[in-house]
């Protein structure tokens, strides 16, 4: 990434850094806020509502006008991890260099924490959004919040990725999983600026292509790194897709055909940007931080 990117994706990264720790303050009953708060203040890139935040730019939108849907996307994000953790589904005792929530805090209060920040995002799209951003648009904003929370998105990537423990899937069923696991909620992200940016139908269309090429290189070099780097680098447990049988393309084809699907992946969503004059450096540098890591990988 460019250095004016970086320095541009690090100040929103703070920003949203904060308005998560303003959005969510610690009331009674303490233990589920605190429970939500511990995941979602853990760290994290904060990739899915910077990129939302841009994409909006693009179109001019300022920043107030965003970033309630931004730290809303981010919430349904740690949802979903908070959730992927606890012992009935990936059972991970590590996220992002720390003690998993239910580690913490008791899966039952984990499981409720989740629940919680799936229903507090939408609310605060409605509660904190401007009045200067039109209903229809907040409408629509939620809509896409809906789909890509619930079993047209996430819940059914999470369903097939559990399904196809130590099972011989087909690509085909791969593809679905990367698509419904991770590229829906990117999708999200650069959809949700798009439509507050009130984009026409093409913009949205390629924006949404971009994310799910990047959405799909994304989960594969995250499966790379599952069998290449340390607990301290990847922030969980490595070589836990080898220890469940998980279905990945690692395993699948093997790590180079993985490493070279993933950087072609990458050079189709820079290839979006660059035939559509989406003139983001932020997009374009998250894209080669990817390619970048990949190269490294061995």
């Amino acid at each position: 990434m460019e250095k004016s990117a970086k320095l541009r994706f690090d100040e929103l990264r703070q920003i949203v850094e904060k308005h998560l720790d303003k959005y969510i303050e610690v009331l009674y009953p303490e233990s589920i806020y605190k429970s939500m708060r511990y995941s979602m203040l853990a760290g994290g890139k904060r990739l899915r509502p910077v990129m939302a935040i841009e994409t909006a730019s693009l179109f001019n939108v300022p920043l107030e006008s965003v970033i309630p849907s931004a730290c809303a996307i981010e919430m349904l994000h740690c949802q979903s991890l908070i959730h992927d953790d606890l012992p009935c589904m990936d059972n991970d005792d590590f996220r992002r260099g720390k003690p998993s929530n239910h580690k913490v805090f008791g899966e039952a209060i984990a499981t409720l924490a989740g629940d919680a920040l799936l229903s507090f995002a939408p609310k605060l799209i409605i509660n904190k959004t401007p009045k200067t951003v039109e209903s229809e648009i907040i409408l629509n904003v939620l809509n896409e919040f809906f789909i890509a929370a619930g079993v047209d998105g996430i819940i059914s990537g999470q369903v097939v990725d559990l399904e196809s423990e130590k099972k011989q899937i087909t690509d085909e069923t791969l593809n679905y999983l990367y698509e419904y696991k991770t590229a829906k909620l990117f999708k999200l992200a650069v959809r949700t600026g798009a439509i507050i940016g009130k984009a026409s139908k093409q913009e949205l269309d390629d924006l949404t292509l971009f994310a799910q090429y990047f959405g799909h290189a994304f989960q594969i070099y995250d499966d790379i790194l599952d069998v290449t780097s340390t607990l301290e680098e990847l922030g969980k447990t490595p070589g836990k897709d080898l220890a469940e049988q998980k279905s990945t393309y690692v395993s699948m084809h093997g790590l180079n055909d993985a490493k070279k699907q993933a950087l072609f992946l990458c050079d189709k969503a820079c290839d979006i940007l660059k035939i559509h004059n989406i003139n983001s450096e932020i997009l374009t540098g998250i894209v080669k931080n990817i390619s970048e890591g990949l190269e490294k990988c061995s």
